[in-house]
């Protein structure tokens, strides 16, 4: 049996715990050996709950004593560029969770670097890994829907402001909702469209609810603290004549407590993820091609063992440093026409 490979944890938070550290915990070929987190009480209760044999709050000292195969940057969204460099200048391969950046310039330093060192960067957009995702691109790359001239993504909670971490603080996350939830719907729409070429954004943002409101689905926030927007709403077009559209929100008065899906409109056959149906009409009646009865739960851990078994030389598809660095351009291009007021060309 070959070596296991040893994996180390950058961000004690709940995405780490829930997510990755339990994912590497069900491989019998890989070691989780270490965690690191600025407060070392943190970093030191996180071992402890999971078992991991090392705990710091300095991660070169990690990366000198333990020297991981693998890390995991789970910190805060700030830190993602900085994290993830280091990382691969120790020579590891990085599952970075979204967005990858702060920027698109960081994420096209990310990008550049993990070339230069010949290792594996991917980002944990991981709706694109359910099977139903994963269905309706095969079924898109087979011409089954014909030519998609309208996408509608929607990430939408009425009153799902998160109350723990960080999620209200512009300066640590970089935005609201379109950086929490309405990226992962973004890139899901992206990755089944085949990352068509965008030629303009235009968007909206609004900030109305968060610094009134204190409480909601999500535990509470401090409303005088709430830095980031309730909602975006934004267009972009393609070069391909089609268009996007897509709406996100911490908090918007809607009926539904939650949203998340995506909408598919081709010439030949509609779409919509969660969970995966295509559909046509005759003569006025709904005509169901393939559905799937309930969205694909795994996700998260399709995600990461697509990146682990892509690290390991297996043949499938991740979430790529190039594609992170698309979608953070698209992020960015959404917050510039939001604040300008006017359309902003890509390409």
């Amino acid at each position: 049996m070959s070596e296991k490979l040893k994996v180390a944890i950058v961000g004690a938070g709940q995405v780490a715990e829930k997510v990755h550290a339990a994912y590497y915990l069900t491989r019998p070929d890989l070691e989780l050996v270490a965690v690191v987190d600025t407060t070392a009480e943190r970093a030191n209760d996180f071992a402890a709950r999971l078992g991991i044999p090392h705990a710091f709050a300095d991660a070169q000292a990690m990366y000198q004593q333990c020297q991981p195969d693998i890390v995991s940057v789970c910190s805060p969204n700030r830190f993602h560029h900085q994290n993830v460099l280091q990382a691969l200048a120790n020579g590891c391969h990085v599952m970075c969770e979204k967005p990858p950046a702060m920027t698109p310039e960081q994420a096209a330093e990310m990008r550049d670097a993990a070339r230069r060192a010949g290792k594996v960067l991917a980002y944990d957009f991981h709706h694109r890994f359910a099977l139903d995702t994963q269905l309706l691109r095969e079924q898109v790359i087979a011409g089954t829907l014909g030519e998609i001239y309208v996408t509608n993504a929607k990430a939408l909670r009425r009153c799902g402001v998160p109350g723990w971490g960080v999620f209200t603080n512009k300066e640590l996350q970089g935005g609201g909702p379109l950086i929490d939830i309405g990226i992962h719907m973004l890139d899901a729409a992206m990755y089944v469209l085949g990352f068509p070429a965008v030629r303009r954004v235009t968007a909206h943002t609004f900030q109305k609810l968060g610094t009134r409101k204190h409480s909601g689905q999500f535990g509470e926030w401090d409303p005088k603290t709430y830095t980031v927007e309730d909602a975006v709403f934004a267009t972009l077009e393609f070069h391909n004549g089609g268009i996007l559209r897509l709406e996100t929100s911490f908090a918007l008065n809607i009926v539904p407590q939650s949203v998340m899906s995506v909408e598919f409109c081709g010439d030949n056959a509609g779409a919509s993820l969660f969970p995966a149906h295509i559909y046509q009409d005759e003569g006025g009646e709904l005509v169901t091609l393939m559905q799937r009865e309930k969205a694909d739960d795994n996700r998260h851990f399709n995600s990461m063992k697509a990146f682990v078994d892509h690290v390991q030389g297996a043949p499938v598809s991740i979430a790529d440093a190039e594609q992170g660095y698309l979608i953070q351009q698209l992020v960015a291009a959404i917050y510039q026409a939001a604040e300008q007021g006017t359309s902003v060309d890509i390409c």
